[in-house]
């Protein structure tokens, strides 16, 4: 048996995926990631999606199963609009007024483990229950999602154990495989209209080069929603008094399309999960860009790795051609998760010339030496802290594909 001292760190696989709606991409968000082993934790018990190892991970891929789990109550609650519709809408009216799933603990009560969609549908359903006689179940295991995020009262009062966490681990080996179908084994899975209504299961595989097994992880979604209405479709605002000239009329549009990781619920505080998802809103962006016939695009908050994944390819197969600037900053914890400026045009009617990029981050110290600044003096800090925003410009210059004595680049 090999002691403490063999191992130097221990390994770890993060797996996530985002509310699932209907029609829409589910991405897993995977990483392994890597800790020195502190000598207080070498006799802790490891999770199972966790290891300890003598060395860094080394080069790996991952490899996913989808399976698609049984139809579920969402809600115990005869009242609660919620059995009957898996519309995202009716369903964010509970979540965002601070909702979250319960389950009844309570071994002597008619309810004991039903689950209900929040706290209203319990205290509702709690005047109907009724004492039942059961013996205590010493060994019995109580099925919930969140075992760690539970709150009990005594068997006297409204029973209930609560579950934040929206997705929720079942680690490496899964006991109820009867109940899950397999249903694909991609990096992307679509949801269709047979899974509304169902939770699905992923399970991630890091794999290295040589084929070993590092690590296996399995998460598990929230019910999948049906696919929701889609917006109204808005007007967007024209500049006047452009297009006066005698030249080819052409159209520019210019659209922040709010990058994924700004979407956040902190700041969106009234937007629900599945409507911050990027994959949902991704169609919707597509679908505006296209509905307003632009032939050139300007696009602000582009992430570096939804450029190369989603938004090339789908304005490369409409017709357009792009290129992208990232922001000067770091990526925030992964590669790709940063956002830049991109610009797309139509490739029937363009052709590229020039390209430039800016950085301004780089203009603010040639500025500051122009100044005579000193850039560690307290005036030279505050002028490149002001400026230092590592944001970034982009120009191109474009060419009419088809000439004419009417036009000009």
């Amino acid at each position: 048996m090999s002691s403490g001292k063999d191992y130097g760190y221990t390994w770890h696989l993060s797996l996530r995926v985002d509310r699932p709606v209907e029609g829409c991409n589910l991405r897993p968000h995977a990483y392994m990631y890597s800790k020195k082993l502190d000598e207080r934790d070498i006799d802790k018990p490891m999770p199972l999606y966790s290891k300890r190892a003598p060395h860094q991970p080394a080069q790996h891929e991952f490899h996913f199963r989808w399976f698609r789990g049984p139809m579920q109550e969402p809600c115990a609650y005869s009242g609660c609009p919620r059995r009957t519709s898996f519309s995202p809408h009716d369903w964010s009216s509970y979540a965002l007024g601070g909702g979250c799933s319960l389950q009844c603990v309570s071994t002597q009560s008619s309810l004991f483990k039903a689950n209900f969609c929040n706290s209203n549908c319990f205290v509702q359903a709690w005047k109907t229950q009724y004492t039942i006689r059961r013996p205590s179940p010493v060994d019995e295991e109580i099925d919930i999602d969140s075992p760690n995020d539970d709150c009990r009262a005594d068997s006297s009062s409204p029973t209930l154990m609560h579950s934040y966490q929206s997705y929720n681990d079942f680690g490496a080996s899964v006991e109820d495989t009867e109940e899950w179908v397999e249903v694909s084994q991609d990096a992307v899975f679509t949801t269709s209209a047979e899974d509304v209504g169902r939770k699905i299961k992923v399970e991630c595989t890091a794999v290295g080069m040589d084929g070993e097994v590092l690590l296996r992880r399995a998460v598990k979604t929230d019910l999948v929603l049906a696919r929701a209405p889609d917006p109204i479709k808005r007007n967007l605002v024209t500049m006047k008094g452009t297009g006066n000239g005698n030249g080819t009329r052409f159209r520019v549009v210019t659209y922040n399309i709010l990058a994924e990781i700004y979407a956040t619920q902190q700041m969106y505080p009234y937007c629900d999960f599945w409507a911050l998802s990027w994959d949902y809103r991704f169609q919707n962006i597509l679908r505006e860009l296209k509905e307003v016939a632009p032939d050139v695009m300007c696009l602000q908050e582009v992430q570096a790795d939804h450029y190369e994944t989603h938004l090339y390819q789908a304005l490369n197969d409409a017709g357009f051609e792009g290129v992208y600037k990232q922001k000067t900053r770091a990526s925030m914890g992964i590669s790709g998760k940063v956002d830049g400026c991109a610009i797309f045009w139509k490739k029937s009617k363009f052709h590229l010339v020039e390209s430039y990029s800016i950085e301004f981050n780089e203009l603010a110290q040639r500025q500051c030496q122009v100044l005579g600044m000193n850039p560690r003096s307290e005036e030279g800090a505050a002028y490149l802290n002001r400026l230092s925003r590592d944001n970034v410009a982009q120009l191109i210059v474009l060419e009419f594909a088809q000439p004419s004595s009417s036009r000009n680049s």
